[in-house]
């Protein structure tokens, strides 16, 4: 690479309150961070993700629908995901998984909604980004048995360090965000340290988990350099070999298609 930079590869931009969706782009930009990926979590942040990849060049996509709002699902949302997803600025599906955290009485729904939409995006052959918390097993065990032939990215990764390396043999990437600046957030600085370069992606899952040293602050993409940053202490490395790593799996896994 012939220029350091970093990619926020999972930011909800549209939910940001406190800075101007300008505002956002710019300290971003200021901050080194080139490329932002906006996730679709509700029906309708699909056409603000849409306009967003529009209005911003450096603003891509992923169109899905998350776990805890699968009960306004219908079979015809995939079929306006996959017509919006023709645009190349859309990268992936996602977010997309289980979540047994809020509320595990409409299990079976996530269950059918995710093999859904991981059909979905092997057929579109997009990148398939995982929302995983507290359902490491059933999370896991879905993708082994449906998915063909789209790319894992484990957003947020939450799991254990075994977890992890689980993943990992399977072909999965692993994305990480401000959780692992923590104090006390000893398995994910062990992830950090253990996973190899080649399959880890960087993230703020903006305006959520907002990375040491503006934890209580509203998060934002630029923010993403302190993940970085932590990352590149507890491997002992500089912070321009994380973002050079980091930065060529998410061109090699997400862009290739732009």
């Amino acid at each position: 690479m012939n220029e350091t930079y970093l990619i926020d590869t999972h930011s909800h931009i549209n939910m940001i309150e406190g800075l101007s969706l300008d505002e956002v782009i710019l300290n971003a930009y200021d901050a080194g961070v080139k490329k932002i990926i906006v996730p679709s979590a509700y029906q309708n942040d699909i056409d603000v993700v849409m306009q967003l990849v529009e209005k911003y060049e450096n603003v891509y996509g992923y169109l899905g629908i998350h776990p805890s709002e699968v009960k306004d699902f219908d079979d015809s949302l995939l079929e306006r995901i996959s017509d919006l997803a023709k645009n190349p600025k859309i990268l992936g599906i996602g977010e997309i998984g289980l979540d047994y955290y809020w509320d595990k009485s409409f299990v079976d729904l996530q269950k059918e909604v995710f093999i859904k939409q991981i059909k979905l995006a092997n057929a579109l052959d997009l990148p398939i980004n995982i929302h995983d918390r507290e359902a490491h097993k059933d999370t896991f065990d879905i993708i082994q048995e449906h998915n063909k032939n789209s790319t894992v990215i484990m957003h947020c990764f939450s799991g254990s360090p075994e977890f992890a390396l689980e993943c990992i043999k399977a072909g999965y990437y692993i994305a990480l965000g401000g959780v692992v600046t923590f104090k006390n957030a000893k398995k994910m600085k062990e992830v950090a340290a253990q996973i190899p370069l080649d399959r880890l992606l960087l993230e703020t899952d903006a305006p959520y988990l907002t990375p040491v040293p503006h934890r209580g602050e509203e998060n934002q993409p630029a923010y993403v350099k302190f993940v970085a940053q932590e990352i590149a202490a507890i491997r002992e490395i500089t912070v321009e070999e994380v973002a050079n790593a980091t930065t060529v799996n998410a061109d090699r896994i997400l862009f290739s298609r732009c």
